[in-house]
């Protein structure tokens, strides 16, 4: 069965549409959601067949699976995030939400959700309605990928939802449509010790906020 293609608007989500989403998720479906910069992949972190499904799609296997959480505020953080400093803490609360996402040190949580023995998780809190009303109504954070590979080059399908559902249809559930897609992805900021380094530049800009 061919997934979903749903418009929603970015900056006031109608609720039945939501309420739609969430469904989905709750049964273990995948979706492809706007950002704040490029369009994510993303499913219930709660959900193992999901995630698979997720790693499916990639080509990736769950343990070499480099995965975001997409959070609505800070508050979901201490548990999925341990040994957060005060300056981590206040970059942060300063930068989020916006284009960035912050490598953690991971809880004991992360790696059965996720089936790898990873000790550090990314967090990321979109400064965008249509992801962060999901979660917060989902009441969980989304685990989360891009829709392309790093490898790849800069592709149109990325950035134009019906191009995305035309790639993805048989492979997702529900496509959501918030617009245009952002070409750039967010920047990747290690703050597992306090030197706050920069993995990947992205649409982020650190110094804004040190």
């Amino acid at each position: 069965m061919s997934a979903l293609f749903l418009e929603i608007h970015p900056k006031n989500p109608e609720e039945r549409k939501i309420k739609q989403v969430i469904e989905c998720l709750q049964d273990g479906g995948v979706i492809i959601y706007p950002t704040d910069t490029i369009y994510g992949l993303g499913c219930d972190l709660h959900n193992q067949r999901a995630i698979e499904k997720i790693c499916q799609i990639k080509g990736i296997k769950p343990k070499k699976a480099n995965f975001a959480f997409i959070c609505n505020d800070l508050s979901h953080i201490s548990e999925y995030a341990r040994s957060l400093s005060n300056a981590t803490f206040r970059l942060m609360k300063k930068a989020l939400p916006g284009a960035f996402t912050f490598i953690l040190q991971a809880t004991n949580k992360v790696p059965k959700i996720l089936d790898n023995n990873r000790k550090t998780i990314g967090i990321r809190v979109p400064d965008h309605p249509i992801p962060r009303i999901i979660v917060e109504k989902l009441g969980n954070p989304l685990i989360t990928t891009s829709i392309h590979n790093d490898e790849d080059e800069y592709i149109e399908y990325t950035t134009d939802p019906e191009l995305m559902y035309e790639k993805f249809k048989n492979t997702v559930d529900i496509v959501i449509d918030g617009g245009v897609g952002g070409i750039k992805p967010s920047t990747i900021v290690d703050c597992t010790n306090d030197d706050f380094e920069i993995v990947r530049q992205g649409a982020g800009i650190l110094e804004d906020f040190v």
